[in-house]
């Protein structure tokens, strides 16, 4: 077969490819976890504060039998997904230690993926004006932020535009929430932390719902005596439609200003304490800053009824919170 000079030779690389022993092993614990049963499992173990689960918890789930539950938890138990433990005449679950990092990315990356239909490549194109966008976003900001120097200014609005891009649906939008999210991130550069009030970061995953959930109720339940900030390690296009309208519920505001943002030291540095919902040893360890783990429910994948219990358990931990640092 000839080539041109604008196409180049078929080049096999088939070397490069997970190797067949592999790739069996892998697809058989993928078939062990290819179940709705066993994933809603899974989902509920991992997020239920005890961090485990009974039998007599996960029956619940569905309307099966026990014998059929007990085989599907033998079925991930073989997989090396669970561990067991027998107390008394109960059995609990939990999830192997060495497995939960890939439990927790199937969980909180991969299925919310799975639930976003694919983006049109076209929105990434950009706009065609966008370093002139850029540089008088920066001139705007300079002003605004006087103790930061203009050149770390420019940074911090490219970085922040660059990082939103990655994941943005319609660039059109991109450059308002540009400034929004430069202007957060200066004002965490230049915090007073004696002077200010207490400030709390929520990270998750995707930053589409439960941390978005959290930092609203806490504005709400502070009125305006605690900051709050949601930020994730993965960010996803847009906040889950089911969050949407819990949001909405909270303040109007809430819910036309979220939007998801990637993660930073400056937020990191900034918060007095940060929490974490789901995104495990992501963060980076500031010495100074307080950190929680809150094991909550995913609302992008639960159902109507798990969306309002997961929206109640975040209420209550965000009510002790503001306790605390009012």
């Amino acid at each position: 077969m000839s080539t041109t000079a604008t196409s180049a030779p078929c080049s096999p690389t088939a070397s490069h490819a997970i190797s067949e022993q592999a790739a069996s092993t892998v697809a058989a614990a993928l078939k062990s976890l290819a179940d709705p049963l066993r994933l809603r499992m899974l989902s509920a173990i991992a997020s239920d504060p005890r961090g485990e689960s009974c039998v007599c918890d996960l029956a619940e789930l569905a309307d099966v039998s026990q014998p059929t539950v007990s085989h599907h938890l033998k079925v991930l138990k073989d997989a090396g997904v669970l561990v067991s433990e027998r107390r008394g005449t109960w059995v609990w679950y939990s999830i192997d230690a060495a497995a939960r990092p890939a439990i927790t990315t199937l969980l909180e990356s991969f299925a919310p993926a799975a639930l976003t239909p694919p983006r049109d490549a076209a929105l990434h194109l950009g706009l065609d004006d966008v370093d002139e966008a850029l540089t008088h976003l920066a001139s705007s900001l300079r002003s605004r932020f006087p103790g930061v120097s203009p050149d770390a200014v420019t940074g911090v609005v490219r970085e922040s535009y660059a990082g939103l891009a990655r994941t943005a649906r319609i660039t059109a939008h991109l450059v308002p929430l540009t400034e929004r999210f430069a202007r957060q991130r200066l004002a965490d550069l230049t915090r007073d932390r004696a002077a200010g009030p207490p400030q709390v970061l929520f990270v998750c995953v995707a930053n589409a719902g439960r941390s978005q959930l959290a930092a609203a109720l806490v504005e709400q339940l502070s009125q305006g005596r605690v900051v709050a900030r949601s930020a994730g390690s993965s960010p996803a296009a847009a906040v889950h439609p089911t969050v949407r309208p819990l949001l909405a519920s909270i303040d109007d505001a809430a819910e036309s200003e979220a939007f998801p943002k990637p993660l930073t030291d400056d937020a990191v540095r900034a918060a007095d304490v940060v929490v974490t919902m789901g995104c495990g040893d992501v963060c980076p360890i500031i010495p100074g800053v307080r950190y929680e783990d809150w094991a909550v429910g995913d609302p992008a994948l639960a159902s109507a009824e798990g969306v309002a219990a997961i929206r109640d358990d975040i209420a209550q931990r965000v009510e002790r919170l503001v306790a605390q640092l009012v």
